[in-house]
């Protein structure tokens, strides 16, 4: 078998993905790799806080390493910060990782550029899938999940903090992608076919946040076109800890 690691976001495309890839017998997955924000401890984009991110992993049962970034990094500091962090990875010789992705090409060819430099092959089991297909497919397996962040430029309040289910796909307006793949929304999972036990969690309070673009980084592709339409809006469901 070969040795890789996954590309852990805690939300259901990579949930569906690490499902598939531990039901076929080519690749040993040893590890979850996570960015974090350690300047709030909680999961980069998802907002997921840290404590839930490893009862998570718990539940499922694989280890779980973290990527720490701050809440303002620069493209430039990003690239610094995985280049160390992929020098560690190989150094095992890892030379597969597995990610959720599904259609975004530009997205994928920087993460294939970037990994190649370090002699590593990314695998997508979700690759040019059929997004609809695929979130029946998450539901009709068992998983559980929860929207905790949404993009508020597509959704409002109401979809944050919302269990996925039918009525969740069918109230989502036209323009917004089934599985959330252009960042309309991202969700955290808490039980499933990859869980040994369901993960506990409380529902905290829904807030809003806006976010800009660094300022400070001239490798920051939206300073070069000051046009470009920056998501600033977000709504967040802050999940708490349960401890039995």
């Amino acid at each position: 078998m070969k040795k890789a690691y996954f590309n852990w976001s805690s939300g259901k495309d990579s949930s569906l993905a690490l499902y598939k890839t531990l039901n076929q017998s080519d690749y040993q997955v040893d590890f979850l790799l996570t960015n974090i924000n350690k300047d709030v401890n909680r999961v980069s984009m998802h907002g997921l806080r840290e404590e839930l991110l490893d009862a998570q992993a718990a539940a499922i049962g694989i280890p779980l390493r973290k990527i720490e970034f701050s809440g303002n990094v620069t493209m430039k500091e990003y690239d610094e910060t995985m280049r160390n962090a992929m020098a560690s990875i190989i150094k095992d010789d890892y030379q597969h990782c597995f990610f959720g992705d599904i259609f975004l090409e530009d997205l994928k060819a920087y993460r294939d550029t970037k990994l190649s430099e370090v002699g590593i092959t990314g695998v997508y089991p979700l690759w040019k899938q059929d997004t609809k297909a695929l979130l029946t497919e998450f539901l009709s397996l068992g998983f559980k999940a929860i929207t905790v962040c949404v993009n508020a430029q597509y959704l409002d309040k109401s979809f944050v903090g919302r269990v996925i289910d039918e009525q969740f796909i069918d109230d989502l307006p036209e323009n917004v992608d089934v599985c959330g793949e252009n960042g309309e929304f991202h969700t955290f999972v808490f039980d499933g076919p990859i869980f040994k036990t369901p993960v506990p969690f409380s529902v905290g309070e829904k807030v809003h946040r806006t976010y800009q673009p660094s300022e400070n980084d001239d490798d920051n592709c939206y300073q070069k076109d000051k046009e470009v339409n920056w998501d600033t809006g977000f709504w967040y469901c802050d999940l708490l800890p349960v401890t039995n």
